[in-house]
């Protein structure tokens, strides 16, 4: 297959002598319609390609944040592992907004939260898959539980 035959949009995987298949993906993962509600703190709508809508707020998506320091954080806790963070009576810890929000190329939002944290990048895939619904719930996470079990 010649490298220059390939379709446009298409991610393929090349190597010096080979060029595999593109990588399948899914087309209910791109975004039609994105809206950050910075300044009122209601945090992000996005209405995907299969007109399924989406409601984020900023406590939510700060708690999912994807960057390895939370993903670290997240498995200390699966594991029973105590975060560095966690104390022995609970703190206040004020509500988390957005500061500011950014586009990142045409794959992603990077969120500046109040509490300092933005190195999460939160690609429109990872968003997709955890859309707080129950039918995101069913079609992304149950599926990503299955393929890694």
């Amino acid at each position: 297959m010649d490298v220059s035959a390939r379709r446009r949009g298409s991610k393929f995987l090349e190597s010096p002598n080979k060029v595999f298949m593109p990588i399948a993906q899914d087309a209910r993962k791109k975004p039609v319609s994105i809206k950050v509600h910075v300044s009122t703190g209601e945090g992000v709508e996005i209405t995907w390609s299969d007109q399924h809508a989406s409601r984020y707020d900023f406590p939510y998506l700060r708690d999912h944040c994807p960057c390895a320091l939370c993903n670290d954080e997240r498995e200390k806790k699966a594991k029973g592992g105590s975060s560095s963070s966690s104390a022995l009576l609970p703190m206040y810890k004020p509500r988390v907004t957005a500061k500011s929000a950014n586009a990142v190329g045409n794959y992603a939002l990077q969120i500046q939260f109040s509490d300092s944290h933005a190195t999460g990048i939160f690609s429109f895939e990872h968003l997709r898959e955890i859309c707080p619904c129950e039918a995101c719930e069913r079609d992304f996470r149950s599926a990503a539980k299955e393929t890694t079990a």
